[in-house]
């Protein structure tokens, strides 16, 4: 980005955000009581909590999003927060897995899509601060960035599975037997990222339009 680009003006404080993050505090304290097992509890908890760290962080320090971009990353951060809590392959899913006849439990399956939804946000920074001119490179950075995100947590999910082992090692890597599960979950995550840009692009020009 060039000095003569102009800074973009901090959006004003909304409460949004912090409702949001009330109810992630009362959520992580409330599922941190009795976990199905304490180590897969912090193993899938802390990269939840580096996130939300950061984007506190990014508030404070004046780098603030829409409330959508807001609502869509929090959904992760929920899902995966229960996820921690029963681990991903116990979480009571039923209604769903009948609902379009999966034979395993598809919890992690629809949190890694939602692991996409985070390249809203990202699409909304660079927009904001005219960080790529292109539109075309605009829609592909936030998705090759997802994709990126992806691959290197499956080889985390390895590694922690390697060095832990036994059951634990099992819970978190959730595979539930699925030779293709690492590959699975990168298309998830890399569907929910189109998905979100989907949505970015239909309000970025229902807003254009007024």
């Amino acid at each position: 980005m060039s000095d003569s680009t102009p800074a973009a003006a901090t959006p004003r404080p909304h409460w949004f955000p912090k409702l949001l993050l009330l109810l992630y505090l009362v959520e992580f304290v409330a599922l941190g009581i009795s976990p199905s097992d304490r180590g897969t509890w912090w193993a899938e908890n802390l990269p939840i909590l580096l996130i939300v760290g950061g984007l506190v962080l990014l508030y404070v320090r004046g780098v603030r999003f829409s409330n959508t971009a807001y609502l869509l990353m929090s959904v992760l951060i929920f899902m995966h927060t229960v996820g921690g809590h029963y681990t991903f392959e116990k979480v009571p899913f039923d209604w769903f897995n009948n609902l379009f006849g999966f034979k395993r439990n598809m919890y992690d399956r629809v949190a890694h899509f939602s692991v996409g939804f985070y390249a809203y946000p990202i699409i909304e920074l660079t927009d904001r601060y005219g960080t790529i001119r292109n539109r075309f490179i605009s829609y592909l950075f936030p998705l090759c960035v997802i994709g990126t995100i992806a691959m290197a947590y499956e080889l985390i999910e390895w590694v922690y599975a390697e060095v832990a082992g036994g059951s634990a090692g099992a819970s978190f890597l959730g595979s539930q037997g699925d030779i293709w599960d690492a590959q699975k979950d990168m298309l998830a995550d890399t569907s929910g990222a189109v998905v979100a840009l989907i949505v970015h692009a239909l309000s970025t020009r229902k807003t254009t339009s007024k």
